[in-house]
């Protein structure tokens, strides 16, 4: 048998190149690209994809807080995900963001920025972050031990499972195929069979159950969240329970076993070489309740006695942030008894305290009427059409202390 000539050699292998160069897929052994089916942000600070789907399963990518994801298959409540990056992994449906998600995250770091504070916290502990008031969303972001963070708002929630999300379009369904006429048969059904006799107890069985009243269910449980800001800007919800204001131990040994919700400095005395800070704080007996606090106090530095002394207490109150204060002046937000929101106004005179005025409080965050598929922040009074919380609690700050 001839062998073939070195042109058809050349030739040959010259076409087989041109093929792969556009495009075969038959010269290339890489595997195809899956499609992307849907899109999504990863949730936690480190969100860790797995090899199969199991959370045992080993880790074989790790990708940060925020990354935009794409899906390329679903597995009931379990995702594949492929990064922009390459990296691919399954992960469970908590721990994705969508993009409804990840958006009113961003804007509540931008419009919380010029909020005023509460009041600077820290934890004692690991502290996650969440992107909801709800402890199964996801923990963006972790508070270290001793790290300090500005406390925004307060919020009580039920403990209720989050919203379903489609972070994968539905399927369109099938059309259905135009049945053919069915022809007669000329064999007749059978006939139905009896119907079976009643029961004895027939009767009782028709009588409608009593129902258990709502007095007599128990309670749904319901956890008490801070909306905190962190010192790079970034905002989030934290249980409220590891929450601690950092207010001085000279000052917060008189709290009472209160939970101190707020405190400010509104001045200061000189004793000797020594600055005392003049504390205005507010208080709440215990968590859950669905106001931000129930007493406020003022402390001042006594010359005679060297210590911290009340100039100043109010109890059995509903008051609701912000607080606000500045040096020789505050004003708090209370409920009265026919539930009108009045912002009490108060200056000091030396050490004493003196009411100088009132009128209707501003809007401030109303826990029960916020849901999670809406913004986080509602009007508790009528405001100018279109005005947004943020930008007339700016104004109002701006307005009340450019005195």
């Amino acid at each position: 048998m001839p062998l073939p000539s070195k042109l058809w050699i050349v030739s040959t292998a010259l076409s087989i190149i041109a093929v792969c160069a556009a495009g075969s897929t038959g010269c290339s052994s890489a595997p195809q690209r899956e499609s992307a089916i849907g899109e999504a942000y990863a949730g936690p600070a480190t969100l860790k994809l797995r090899k199969e789907i199991d959370p045992k399963s080993p880790v074989v990518a790790q990708i940060h807080h925020g990354v935009k994801l794409e899906i390329t298959a679903q597995r009931r409540r379990w995702y594949k995900v492929r990064a922009k990056n390459g990296a691919e992994g399954w992960t469970d449906d908590r721990e994705l963001l969508d993009t409804a998600q990840m958006d009113r995250l961003r804007a509540l770091a931008k419009e919380t920025a010029g909020l005023p504070s509460q009041g600077s916290a820290t934890t004692f502990d690991t502290l996650n972050i969440h992107t909801e008031p709800n402890r199964v969303s996801a923990s963006f972001l972790q508070v270290k031990e001793g790290e300090k963070f500005d406390v925004i708002a307060h919020r009580v929630n039920e403990r209720t499972p989050l919203p379903k999300r489609e972070l994968v379009a539905p399927k369109p369904k099938p059309e259905k195929m135009a049945k053919g006429k069915k022809t007669k048969s000329s064999v007749p059904p059978p006939p139905a069979p009896a119907a079976p006799p009643l029961p004895t107890d027939w009767v009782a069985l028709s009588k409608e159950r009593a129902r258990i009243p709502e007095d007599d269910l128990p309670p749904a449980a319901k956890d008490d969240w801070t909306l905190i800001r962190t010192s790079d800007g970034q905002s989030g919800w934290v249980l409220t329970s590891r929450v601690y204001m950092s207010i001085p131990d000279e000052v917060a040994q008189y709290a009472e076993g209160h939970r101190i919700t707020s405190y400010f400095s509104v001045g200061n005395v000189t004793d000797g070489e020594v600055k005392k800070d003049i504390w205005l704080w507010t208080t709440a007996v215990g968590l859950g309740e669905d106001h931000d606090f129930d007493g406020y106090r003022v402390f001042t530095w006594s010359l005679k006695h060297h210590r911290y002394e009340t100039a100043f207490i109010q109890r059995r109150e509903r008051g609701f942030f912000p607080t606000l204060a500045k040096r020789g002046e505050f004003s708090v937000c209370l409920e009265d008894d026919g539930g009108v929101r009045v912002r009490k106004e108060f200056t000091m005179l030396g050490n004493a305290v003196r009411l100088t005025g009132q009128k209707l409080c501003e809007k401030t965050f109303d826990p029960g009427e916020v849901t999670d598929d809406e913004a986080h922040i509602e009007l508790h009074q009528p405001a100018a059409p279109n005005a947004g919380f943020f930008a007339s609690m700016r104004a109002k700050v701006k307005g009340l202390f450019s005195k």
